[in-house]
C-alpha cells in the first residue's frame, strides 16, 4: 500500500534561474507607453526637474513608479520589482532616487503637476486617434463622471480628518472618463482633498470639472459633445449654473436630492403621466416608471433644466426613506438634454454607476491608501495613480478585444501581466518566449501583434 504524498506534486527549488522573466506580460503595458508616445512626452515636459549630469530621466522614473503602481505596487519602493527585470524595463533608479524625485516635484507645486497632466492630454489624444472605433469618442461625444473617493489612512498623515463614513483619511474627488458598456474606463482628473472635505462642496465639483476638461481633446472641453454626470453632491444652484453657463454650453445630469417640495410635486404626478423605465438593451425595466416634474420646483434653476424623477419599487429588505412614497423608492436627476424620451434620459442617468467600477479599480491600483507623508507628496502620488490607470484602460482599448476589454486591473494581472517568459538571445535579437501552456498566452501575443501594427509617434 503507498502512502500519500499530499494532494500537490513535490519540486525542489533553487536560486540559480537564468534569463527568467518574471511579469513577463507587462511588456503589453510597456508597447502601450510607447505607442501612445507618453515616454517621450513626459521626459520632455520633466526635463526642467532633471539635475546637470544626472543618471536617470525624471520621466522614466515617474513612468516606472506608475508601471510598478499598474502592475500592483502600492509604494514607491516597489519600483524594484521593475528594477529586477532591466531586460524588459531597462535600467530604473534606486529608491533614494526615486523619493528625491518625488519630494522635488512636490516642492514645485502646481508647476509640476500641470507638467505632467499637460502630457497626459498629449497622450490621451493620441491614444484616442490610435483607438479609432473603440476609442470613448467615436460617437463624437464624451461622457465624464465625478464621484468621490474615500481613502483610509492607518497614520497620522497631513490633511487626514474624519470623513463622512465615521472613517479616518483623506476625501479626494476623481473624473473618469466612460468608455460605455463594452470597455472599461479611464481617469482624467484627481483633486486631493482632506477627510472632511463636503461631499457637496461647489467649488470642488467645479475645479475638479475644470482639471477634467482641461484633459480632454480641445473639442470636447466646452459644448454639448461633453456630458458631465454627477450623483446627488453635484446638485447645487453653483455647480449646475457654472455647467449651463454661455460659452460653456456642456450637457450634464446631475442627481437631485429628493427636497419636500420635490416630494410634494411627486405626489401630485397622475398615473398617466408616469413612463416605464427601461433597460439597456431596450426592454422594459420591471417595477420602474419615470415622469418629469415641472412648474415651481423649477424656480432659481436655469432655464431649460429639466427635472426627471423615477419610482421603483424597492429591492427586498430595502429600508425606504421619509422622501419616498406609496411603498416605491424615488431617485431624482437634473439635465439640460431635450429631444429625447425621458426613459432614455433616466436610463443613460442610471448608467452613471459604472463608475463604482472605475473607483473599485483606482482602489486596485494604488488609492486603496495614500502612502506618503505631505499633502504635496501624495498629490504628486495620485497624478502617478492616474498615469497608471492610464495605462490599464489604454492598453485593452488598443490592443485587447471581446470580453477582455471589461477585464479590471487584478484580472489583468492576474491572467496577463503575471505570465512568465524566457529571454533568448538569437541572431542578435532577444526574444522574450511566453509559456505555451498558459492558458492567455494567445491573449499577450495577439495584443502584441495589435500593438506592434499601430504607427509609432514621430
Amino acid at each position: 500500500m503507498k502512502k500519500p504524498i499530499g494532494s500537490y506534486p513535490r519540486v525542489r527549488t533553487d536560486g540559480g534561474g537564468r534569463a527568467v522573466v518574471s511579469q513577463a506580460g507587462s511588456v503589453l503595458l510597456v508597447e502601450t507607453v510607447r505607442k501612445s508616445g507618453l515616454d517621450q512626452a513626459i521626459s520632455a515636459a520633466l526635463s526642467p526637474w532633471r539635475k546637470p549630469r544626472a543618471v536617470h530621466d525624471p520621466g522614466k522614473i515617474l513612468l516606472d513608479a506608475a508601471l510598478a503602481v499598474a502592475l500592483g505596487g502600492d509604494c514607491l519602493a516597489d519600483v524594484g520589482m521593475l528594477r529586477a527585470e532591466p531586460a524588459v524595463f531597462g535600467p530604473v533608479a534606486s529608491d533614494p532616487t526615486v523619493s528625491r524625485l518625488i519630494d522635488t516635484l512636490a516642492a514645485s507645486g502646481e508647476k509640476a503637476l500641470q507638467a505632467i497632466r499637460s502630457t497626459r492630454a498629449q497622450a490621451r489624444q493620441r491614444a484616442w486617434q490610435l483607438a479609432g472605433q473603440a476609442a470613448p469618442d467615436a460617437d463624437g461625444t464624451v461622457t465624464v463622471d465625478l464621484d468621490g473617493v474615500l481613502v483610509i489612512a492607518h497614520s497620522d498623515k497631513e490633511d487626514a480628518a474624519p470623513t463622512w463614513k465615521r472613517t479616518y483619511g483623506h476625501h479626494p474627488l476623481m473624473a473618469f472618463v466612460d468608455h460605455g458598456p463594452g470597455s472599461t474606463g479611464e481617469p482624467v482628473a484627481g483633486l486631493l482633498r482632506p477627510g472632511n472635505a463636503g461631499s457637496n462642496t461647489a467649488a470642488d465639483h467645479i475645479t475638479t470639472a475644470q482639471l477634467a476638461l482641461a484633459r480632454l481633446p480641445k473639442k470636447y472641453r466646452r459644448g454639448r459633445r461633453t456630458l458631465v454626470r454627477t450623483d446627488s453632491a453635484g446638485g447645487t444652484h453653483d455647480f449646475v449654473a457654472w455647467l449651463d453657463r454661455r460659452g460653456r454650453w456642456l450637457s450634464y445630469s446631475v442627481g437631485m436630492v429628493i427636497t419636500d417640495a420635490i416630494h410634494q410635486h411627486v405626489l401630485r404626478v397622475p398615473a398617466s403621466a408616469w413612463t416605464p423605465a427601461v433597460e439597456a438593451d431596450g426592454e422594459v425595466r420591471d417595477g420602474a416608471w419615470v415622469a418629469g416634474l415641472t412648474g415651481d420646483v423649477l424656480d432659481g434653476w436655469p432655464e431649460g433644466m429639466r427635472l426627471i424623477v423615477r419610482k421603483e419599487r424597492p429591492h427586498p429588505g430595502a429600508q425606504l426613506r421619509l422622501t419616498d412614497a406609496d411603498g416605491m423608492r424615488l431617485t431624482c436627476f437634473a439635465t439640460n438634454t431635450a429631444g429625447r424620451p425621458i426613459a432614455e434620459h433616466e436610463l443613460r442617468h442610471r448608467l452613471r454607476a459604472r463608475v463604482e467600477d472605475r473607483i473599485r479599480a483606482a482602489r486596485a491600483t494604488g488609492l486603496r491608501n495614500l502612502p506618503l507623508h505631505r499633502t504635496a507628496q501624495n498629490r504628486v502620488w495620485l497624478e502617478i495613480v492616474q498615469i497608471a490607470l492610464d495605462l490599464l484602460a489604454w492598453m485593452p482599448m488598443l490592443a485587447l478585444t471581446g470580453k477582455a476589454r471589461l477585464w479590471e486591473p487584478r484580472r489583468l494581472r492576474l491572467r496577463l501581466f503575471s505570465a512568465a517568459g524566457q529571454l533568448v538571445t538569437t541572431g542578435r535579437r532577444r526574444i522574450l518566449r511566453l509559456a505555451r501552456h498558459w492558458p492567455w498566452t494567445s491573449h499577450i501575443t495577439a495584443a502584441l501583434e495589435r500593438l506592434a501594427l499601430l504607427p509609432n509617434p514621430a
